[in-house]
Parts: C-alpha cells; structure tokens; sequence
C-alpha cells in the first residue's frame, strides 16, 4: 500500500465528489435534450365538436390539449387552430400561429383573411400568405370526420426553424456584399 498525503487525498476526494455531482446533472439534462430525438409521436386525435357546431363557410377557433402535453402542464397543455368548413362536409385546419414567428392569427370574417397583429402577415382563407412577411402558408393539421363529430389530429409542438429572415437575407450581412 502505497502512502499517500493528506493534501492529495483529499483533493483525490474532491475530484470525486465533484465527478459524481456533474454526472448526477448530466443524466437528466442529457435525457431531456436526447428524449425528444427518440421518440415518435404521431400524434393523436382529438374531438373538437359535432359537425352541426360548423355551419358552411365558417370559420372558428377551436381548442384542444396539446399531444406532448406532460400531466403537471396544467392551462399550458391547451393549443387552439382555426377550422373552417368549407363546402359540404370538406373541413380545413390551421395552426393558430402565424408562421413568421409564431404570434398568434385572427380570423377577419368581413374580410376573409387570417391576419397577424405583430408585424402584418395576412393569410388567405385557404391558409396561403396573401401579404407581409410569413415565409409559408399557415401550418394544417389532419381533419376527419368519425360520426357526427369532427376530430383532428394533433402533434408535438414542431421546431418550425421559424426566423424573421427570408431567402439569403440576414440582418448582420452588409447589403453591399
């Protein structure tokens, strides 16, 4: 047995202690970032109302629980879409966020138009960008028809790689370039 000093027991010690802190945090936080890469979700569907609630040609928000919603969210796991019913029994849904950096859209029943407070984007009813600066139309969910009530089929919350820059445009590159 070799002898060894007080001094590097103890910083022998400490690094070990440390050791075992750092991996303690790693665990969870390697298995938050990681977990969501892992897993599928395809999402499921979800009953937003009866198809007498959708008159034709309207046009309503409607509110559902988040698919990757966790137990302890709370009002947090709540989302909203817009649906509309276009003619028949033919229904479209969009997500309720605009689609240059997620503020979230009005229906303009006079006008026809989803709008964006924020900075101006203006969608047509069929979702598309009529103005402003949404990059695309707005995101759809799946809609289906199951009896007498319209479902939905929700997802996780997608990473949009949303940005307030279009094309080659980038707000610190010089224009002259």
């Amino acid at each position: 047995m070799s002898n060894i000093s007080r001094k590097e027991f103890m910083t022998r010690l400490s690094l070990a202690i440390a050791a075992l802190s750092a991996a303690a945090v790693a665990v969870p936080v390697l298995s938050a970032l990681l977990a969501p890469l892992l897993e599928r979700n395809e999402g499921a569907w979800r009953t937003v109302g009866a198809l007498t609630d959708f008159p034709a040609g309207s046009t309503k928000l409607i509110s559902f629980v988040n698919d990757d919603s966790k137990p302890y969210a709370g009002i947090t796991a709540k989302t909203a879409a817009w649906l509309r019913r276009t003619e028949g029994n033919d229904f479209i849904a969009f997500a309720a966020n605009c689609t240059h950096l997620g503020c979230p859209v009005r229906w303009e029943d006079q006008a026809q138009l989803f709008m964006c407070p924020c900075h101006g984007g203006v969608y047509y009813k069929d979702g598309s960008v009529a103005a402003g600066p949404p990059p695309k139309p707005l995101t759809r969910y799946k809609v289906r028809i199951n009896g007498q009530h319209i479902q939905i089929q929700t997802a996780p919350l997608p990473i949009t790689g949303m940005t307030a820059c279009t094309g080659n445009q980038h707000p610190m590159k010089d224009k002259n370039a």
